[in-house]
């Protein structure tokens, strides 16, 4: 505790020095940005994610969650997660002791909040204990509205709000990675696969 105050001290005290020693200051300029626009934002989102490798799933009113995830995921056999509604889950992330505890999850399932049409990422905020399921999992799967898909990074932004947990995370389609003899391997860093359930 004594440690952080003395950072927070330090830090105020830089700040007041680069206040006091300031001797002009300028307004921020407008910034207007013609940022890209899509006519079909579902169309263009899928089409996105699919590019990025991710399978996207079309769920419509009244079908069953579970069910889907279960037949889309046959084999997986521990499956994190604390969405409400999701009763196939085995471990819940919000009740692991630790986030070592997670390892050899074979799929991860996750709440996305914005969806964005241009790049495919899904803006997923930190909304259970150990956020360690959102990058452990072999295979994710997050559920994410239709009516929330945006069409770019700005409008994403706009639209973002932190968890209690002050974290959140883009995810756009499983990890990869070719920095080594331009060989793409998946899964290098996070998910080997990701599945949008996109919900009406």
């Amino acid at each position: 505790m004594e440690e952080r105050e003395s950072e927070m001290n330090a830090r105020e005290e830089i700040l007041s020095r680069l206040r006091k020693n300031t001797t002009e200051t300028f307004e921020m300029p407008e910034i207007n940005i013609d940022a890209i626009k899509y006519d079909d934002l579902v169309q263009a989102y899928i089409k996105a994610s699919e590019t990025s490798g991710c399978k996207v799933v079309r769920v419509g009113r009244g079908d069953d969650l579970n069910e889907i995830i279960r037949r889309e995921f046959p084999d997986a056999k521990r499956i994190a997660s604390n969405v409400e509604g999701i009763t196939i889950a085995t471990d819940n992330p919000d009740e692991t002791v630790e986030a070592k505890d997670l390892n050899g999850t074979d799929l991860g399932i996750l709440k996305g909040e914005t969806a964005v049409a241009e790049n495919a990422c899904v803006w997923v905020p930190q909304t259970m204990k150990e956020k360690a399921v959102m990058f452990i999992s072999e295979q994710l799967v997050i559920i994410v509205s239709a009516a929330n898909i945006v069409n770019n990074m700005h409008e994403a932004y706009e639209k973002i709000q932190m968890s209690s947990y002050g974290y959140g995370s883009f995810i756009s389609g499983p990890s990869k990675t070719a920095d080594i003899e331009q060989a793409l391997v998946m899964g290098a860093q996070a998910a080997r696969a990701v599945t949008i359930l996109l919900t009406d």
